[in-house]
This record gives C-alpha cells, sequence and structure tokens, in this order.
C-alpha cells in the first residue's frame, strides 16, 4: 500500500504535540516549596541516622531518601541561630543585645514579595519588648500565618504555666495566634502535637496553589522539642524505660562507632576525652562519674524523657510528611531539617547548689508531666553531641556542629552523605535561588545588610567542595573561627587560642598552635575584623 507522506507528516506533528503536551503536564512547576524544619537543642548524635539509639524511623527515612551533612553549622545558641538563619548575616549586637533589626531583611520576607505563601509555627524568640527598639512579630517580618511562644520555651502541656524554681518563678510569656495572644489551653494539649496540627492545617490550605505552580509556599516549622522543660507523653517514655541505665559515658561511646559504622564520620575518629576543668568556669556544670553518681536512677528517667521528646518530634515529622505526600506536593518540595545548637547540659541551680537541691526535691518523683520542671544536666547534654567536646554555647564542635538533613526528589542523591562545610547564613541566599526571589535591599526605606552567606544548591546537587571562607563565632565569652581545615577556638575555661586541623582531628583532640602561628596568627586577626564589625564585645577579651 503506497504511503501519503503528507498523511504521515501530520499524523507525525500530532503525535509530537501530544508528547510534547503530556511531557508538559508531567513537568513540575520551576519553583519548589520549602519546609524548613528547625529543632530545639537537639544533639549532633541524638537521630538514629547520626548514630543515635533513640527511634526516629520518619527522619531516618528522609535521609535515606535525601542528603545527610557532615560539617554543617548553627549558631551555637537558640536566639543567635535564628537571627542568622532568618536573615543570612551574622548577628548584629546592639541595641542592648538585640539581634533582629530594621536593617535586617528576613527570608519571609524576600520570599513572599516574589510571591510565596509563607508561615511560621513554634518558636519566634524575638519578642523584644524594650522600650524605645521595635516589637517585632513573626506577620511583621513576612510570615503571613503564625502560631507559638514569643520567648525560648515553655510548659509543654500548658504554656500559660510559670516555671517553678526557675528566674523566681518565671512568668510565660503569652503564645501569638498570628496577632492574637492565647492564654487558655485545653487538657489534652501537648506543644509539639499541636504545633504539627496547625503546620498541617496550613499545608492544605496551600496545596491547591503550589499544586497548579500558581503559588508554591515556604513552612517553617520551629518546634521547641527537645528544649527543656523535659516534659513528655507517658505512652513515649514507657518505650525508654531502662535504656539508660548503663550512663553517659557509655552512651558516647556506642553513639562514637555507630556515627563511623554509618560513614558520618570517618573510620579513626577519636572519641574526644571529658574536658579536664568538667565544665564552664563560671557555674558548676562538671560530669560526675557515672559510676559512683548518687542519683542514677534520677539521672536515667531525664534521659529517658529526653529521648520520648526527641521520639514525638520524629512521631509529628513523619505526620507532616505524610500530609505532604497526601497532597501531591512531595515531589516539588525541599525538605530541610537541623537542629539550633549542641545538646544543652544546662540544669537548675547551675548557679546555686541550694537551688538545686530544691529543684531536686520538688521534681521527686520524676515522670515528666507539666507538674515536673527539670533539666537534661551536664552529663546527658555533652553525650548528646559525641564524639565532640561541649555542649549547647560552647564553640566546639559539641556547641555549634549539627544535624542537617535535605530531601528534595530529582535533585539531591538519596542516601548520600555531603562533607560540604556550611551555615545557617547560607540558607537566605539558598532559598533566593530556589525560589528566584531577588534580594530586598531595602525595608521600610532603610538599607538593608546584604547576605553574608553563599547558596547550598551546588551541595544539594553533589557538590562536595565549599568555598573557602571564613566562618566565625561568639558567644558568652567563646570564640572560634574556621577556614577549610583549621579551626581557630577560644574557651572560657581556659582563656587562650587552641587551633586544631579538622580534616584530621575533628574531635579537637590534639592543640597544634605552637606548630602553626601564622596561621593562628590569619585566623585571629579575621576573628578580630569580625567582632568589630558586628559589635560583639572585646572589653574583656585577653588576646
Amino acid at each position: 500500500m503506497p504511503r501519503d507522506p503528507l498523511r504521515i507528516l501530520l499524523l507525525s506533528l500530532a503525535l509530537f504535540s501530544v508528547l510534547g503536551a503530556t511531557s508538559r503536564a508531567a513537568e513540575k512547576p520551576s519553583r519548589p516549596n520549602v519546609v524548613l524544619i528547625l529543632a530545639d537543642d537537639l544533639g549532633f548524635s541524638d537521630l538514629g541516622c547520626y548514630g543515635g539509639e533513640i527511634d526516629t524511623p520518619h527522619l531516618d527515612r528522609l535521609a535515606a531518601d535525601g542528603m545527610r551533612f557532615t560539617q554543617f553549622y548553627n549558631g551555637g545558641v537558640c536566639r543567635t541561630t535564628r537571627a542568622a538563619l532568618l536573615t543570612g548575616v551574622h548577628p548584629r549586637r546592639r541595641n542592648r543585645g538585640r539581634l533582629l533589626h530594621p536593617d535586617m531583611t528576613t527570608l519571609a520576607e524576600v520570599l513572599h514579595a516574589a510571591g510565596y505563601r509563607t508561615g511560621l509555627v513554634g518558636k519566634w524568640h524575638f519578642p523584644q519588648r524594650d522600650v524605645g527598639f521595635p516589637v517585632y512579630r513573626p506577620t511583621d517580618r513576612g510570615f503571613e500565618r503564625y502560631y507559638g511562644i514569643a520567648e525560648g520555651c515553655c510548659n509543654y502541656f500548658d504554656p500559660s504555666l510559670p516555671f517553678p524554681l526557675y528566674d523566681k518563678g518565671r512568668t510565660p510569656v503569652p503564645f501569638l495566634d498570628g496577632t492574637r495572644e492565647v492564654h487558655d489551653f485545653p487538657e489534652d494539649y501537648y506543644a509539639t502535637d499541636v504545633f504539627t496540627d496547625r503546620a498541617i492545617s496550613w499545608l492544605r490550605e496551600f496545596a491547591p496553589a503550589a499544586r497548579s505552580g500558581e503559588r508554591p509556599f515556604f513552612l517553617h516549622l520551629s518546634y521547641t522539642a527537645p528544649h527543656y522543660p523535659l516534659h513528655a507523653k507517658p505512652t513515649d517514655i514507657r518505650k525508654y524505660r531502662g535504656r539508660y541505665a548503663k550512663g553517659y559515658h557509655t552512651l558516647r561511646r556506642e553513639r562514637h562507632q555507630r556515627l563511623m559504622d554509618l560513614g558520618v564520620l570517618p573510620p579513626g575518629t577519636i572519641l574526644s576525652p571529658p574536658d579536664p576543668d568538667g565544665g564552664d568556669f563560671r557555674y558548676d556544670y562538671a560530669v560526675p562519674d557515672w559510676d559512683s553518681h548518687p542519683q542514677q536512677s534520677h539521672e536515667a528517667k531525664r534521659m529517658e524523657v529526653y529521648a520520648a521528646m526527641v521520639d514525638s518530634l520524629d512521631q509529628n515529622v513523619g505526620r507532616f510528611l505524610e500530609v505532604l505526600a497526601a497532597e501531591q506536593l512531595a515531589e516539588n518540595t525541599v525538605v530541610i531539617f537541623l537542629s539550633d545548637n549542641g545538646g544543652c547540659a544546662s540544669h537548675a541551680g547551675d548557679r546555686d547548689r541550694d537551688v538545686r537541691q530544691q529543684v531536686l526535691e520538688y521534681n521527686t518523683p520524676f515522670d515528666g508531666g507539666k507538674a515536673t520542671h527539670d533539666y537534661l544536666g551536664p552529663g546527658w547534654g555533652w553525650a548528646q553531641n559525641a564524639p565532640f567536646r561541649r555542649y549547647k554555647v560552647w564553640t566546639y564542635e559539641g556547641g555549634i556542629a549539627t544535624p542537617m538533613i535535605v530531601r528534595w526528589p530529582g535533585q539531591v542523591e538519596a542516601g548520600s552523605i555531603n562533607p560540604w562545610i556550611g551555615h545557617v547564613i547560607d540558607f537566605l541566599p539558598t532559598l533566593m535561588e530556589l525560589g528566584e526571589a531577588p534580594f530586598l535591599a531595602e525595608r521600610e526605606g532603610i538599607p538593608t545588610i546584604p547576605p553574608e552567606g553563599t547558596s547550598l544548591v551546588p551541595a544539594f546537587r553533589g557538590e562536595t567542595e565549599s568555598r573557602l571562607r571564613f566562618l566565625h563565632w561568639g558567644l558568652y565569652g567563646n570564640r572560634a573561627v574556621r577556614h577549610g581545615k583549621w579551626k581557630l577556638v577560644w574557651g572560657t575555661s581556659r582563656e587562650e587560642w587552641e587551633l586544631y586541623r579538622l580534616d584530621t582531628d575533628r574531635t579537637e583532640t590534639v592543640d597544634v598552635i605552637q606548630q602553626h602561628p601564622n596561621q593562628f596568627r590569619r585566623m585571629r586577626d579575621s576573628w578580630l575584623r569580625w567582632a568589630r564589625r558586628t559589635g560583639y564585645p572585646l572589653e574583656s577579651d585577653r588576646l
């Protein structure tokens, strides 16, 4: 049968048209949604995918489907991390120490101006009620939706309750629902669950426009868990009874080995020993020997409740991700998870042994319910960050290194581990690139400080070598600067500089400052310039 060239041509054009339409229909919207999940006081090795023994199957699955970072840094303490994460710049300490200023633009403001829907649930930590200084609420700084606590922590079962024996019965800062204060909470309230409920409701509200590509969304889940007070549901606590009877020294050794087995840390990584002074010279943070500890049972219960809080956090992340998938949004959503600082070694009465004894008596028996109030303490707070030194507010790796997981289907290699050196100041330029969002060079007529970080998108797509740059920290007298393989640290217990090669000594066990005087001076001078630029106090420094 003779072929008709014209008919063949027309059939071919029709087929190409159908295939092209099918291909276009299958294409994802050009700009991804972004979910940024921030845990509070979670240690480097608390998650199962980072060597922990706590049950975290949902976050472990997120890691299996995405990328784990091994050298990602936060700001070392809650508020500095949030300021840097939100603004893309190192905190500026001015106006009585406040960290969020009118000349800083937030990532929510940038993304909202570029057409994103925006919401923040959980911890804000910038109440800023000082006379003569702006009182910022999240809805003032780019978030359309907000529900959560303006301050740093609260009673998980009833946020209206004050903290007994803590700062003389500290009065809680009210919750906000948008701009409305919330003072009444139902009997079955648990903050981690309710934060997730609210985030899910916003997700469903934003979903139709996101699916169509009309308006993507940015949701920031800023949990208070597992920050003190140690509050968890009885069903979660029961899972961990007896699991910590061997103590925190054994826990550190076991986590250290698993981190190497998982490939998060290289074989041969040394487990750092206890710091010789035991802790911060200003307060009593000494880590007691476990075998001779006079209150082993109470200590073990603290960690049982803490583990239950992390378990609950994981359950809630899983609930959120399940709805994300059900709404057919998972394929075009970048999900990021990290912690705001290392594990916390605080304990009530750290400045006063008499107060500590009162707290111990108040919390006996200790059940993790709303009528108790306790902290994790220095032993477990140190073990959370295995194999590193120190914990929250210190600038050794235990204070500033964070687990960081990124899932981005089709862009991030599933199950990958990346040694890229990153910092929370990198999130603003990263989201600007992902969202095709220009930086806002001014807000309310005031020129804004440009981003100081670099985009993480190359790392998401598999690059492992970050741009060589100086990263700096300064917290309560502790300070540090990292430059490539080198890290310079000043700790308040020694009050002198220490230099480490992190490519061969990630756990900061061998001080090489005497062997590399030029490297020391170069990094010290960089830190001094940074401190002057950001307003970090130098009056008492002996450099």
